[in-house]
């Protein structure tokens, strides 16, 4: 989508408010012993409260209205009888239309104590997606996103998970433009035009470079090799000053 006026920015900041702040709530409710199931009920009746309508169940028709990806699981986890406990890495991802207006967020929150060297996994990967954004203003490379937090990854020695890209979104939820890559590329010569809306969502690793599914489902995606992964997005809008984040809570 592109915008080109504000009732169009508007409707973009409404739903971007809604899932940001369904996103923060499912986090503030999650405790050890709650199932993924139990955690999406807070979601959906969160969604719907607000007139809002799940867009993987709607666009996909994902099992759930949330995705919520415990540990080993690093994207598109089914909401089930799993049940988090203390330790545990959990990434919620909320996307939902209002309006005929998608916006997409997600982020990677620990449960109780962690690992110190998973809690600067989830520092480092809310920096990369930062990182990232940063680089979301007009007429620069789209190519840019990715090789800034290629750069930041390399340095902490990290790796990015190079099969879950970034897109657009805006009048749906994947849109043009396609696969955005947040990782290091080359040959990709589209630049970034003004109103562009799109999504900035890096999986940053401690040795993963590839998502795959495994046995047993067809959405849930494992880190290969199996490593700890997090992941942190927001939906932005770019201008000639900067991107504008419309998922912030609210």
């Amino acid at each position: 989508m592109t915008i080109t006026q504000q009732d169009d920015l508007d409707g973009l900041h409404a739903i971007g408010r809604i899932v940001a702040n369904t996103m923060q709530a499912m986090a503030a409710a999650m405790e050890p012993g709650m199932t993924t199931r139990e955690l999406d009920e807070t979601g959906r009746a969160l969604l719907e409260r607000a007139g809002a309508v799940s867009a993987p169940r709607a666009t996909y028709g994902f099992p759930g209205s949330t995705c919520i990806s415990v540990n080993e699981e690093i994207a598109h986890g089914i909401p089930g009888d799993r049940r988090v406990v203390a330790g545990d890495l959990v990434n919620i991802d909320v996307s939902a239309s209002l309006n005929g207006y998608f916006a997409d967020t997600g982020a990677s929150f620990c449960l109780g104590p962690v690992r110190p060297s998973i809690k600067r996994l989830c520092r480092d990967g809310k920096r990369a997606m930062q990182i990232g954004i940063a680089q979301v203003v007009q007429d620069k490379p789209l190519a840019g996103i990715g090789n800034a937090i290629g750069r930041f990854a390399s340095r902490r020695g990290y790796t990015l998970i190079r099969n879950l890209a970034s897109h657009g979104v805006g009048r749906a939820l994947h849109e043009a433009p396609e696969e955005i890559a947040t990782w290091p590329t080359r040959g990709d010569r589209r630049r970034i035009h003004k109103g562009l809306v799109l999504t900035v969502e890096p999986f940053l690793s401690q040795g993963g470079i590839w998502a795959d599914g495994e046995e047993g489902d067809d959405w849930t995606l494992y880190s290969q090799p199996p490593a700890p992964v997090v992941q942190y997005e927001h939906t932005v809008v770019a201008t000639p000053r900067g991107a504008i984040i419309v998922t912030m809570p609210g």
